[in-house]
């Protein structure tokens, strides 16, 4: 792969300003976090977690509900509510091609639950504190 010069410049500008985009990001992580804490705490949903010793990037942040029916009622909530928010993944296996072409060595004892139970809220660079409180109030109210 080699990237065109519009899309290097692109990148180049981001560089220049990574550790603010950063810095940004996990401050809208942690807001996300520390405001649905709460829920996780009592057992209504399921947050990420980060082991000791470990640094994340804010790179994208999840919750997990109970199971595939409650996780589709949340997006449509939150979608009511105008929140985009998305699933996280289809599991290779259940693909099309992953069907087509792979297999699935073993018990399937994780993998579909746990696709069908993420949410991921909006995190993006320049998400401001004002958007953050509205998705939080939209999956506060979902959940009563």
């Amino acid at each position: 792969y080699l990237a065109s010069e519009l899309q290097a410049a692109y990148l180049y500008a981001q560089l220049e300003v990574a550790e603010r985009i950063e810095e940004n990001r996990l401050r809208a992580w942690e807001y996300y976090y520390s405001q649905l804490s709460e829920l996780a705490q009592i057992g209504t949903l399921a947050l990420p977690t980060i082991p000791d010793g470990c640094h994340h990037n804010a790179h994208l942040f999840y919750l997990k509900a109970d199971h595939l029916q409650q996780r589709q009622q949340l997006l449509k909530h939150l979608l009511q509510h105008r929140v985009q928010a998305v699933f996280h993944y289809i599991p290779l296996h259940s693909s099309i091609m992953g069907a087509k072409h792979g297999r699935f060595n073993g018990v399937d004892r994780y993998t579909t639950n746990e696709s069908e139970r993420i949410v991921r809220l909006p995190l993006y660079y320049g998400l401001d504190r004002a958007d953050l409180a509205h998705v939080v109030k939209a999956v506060l109210s979902f959940y009563g």
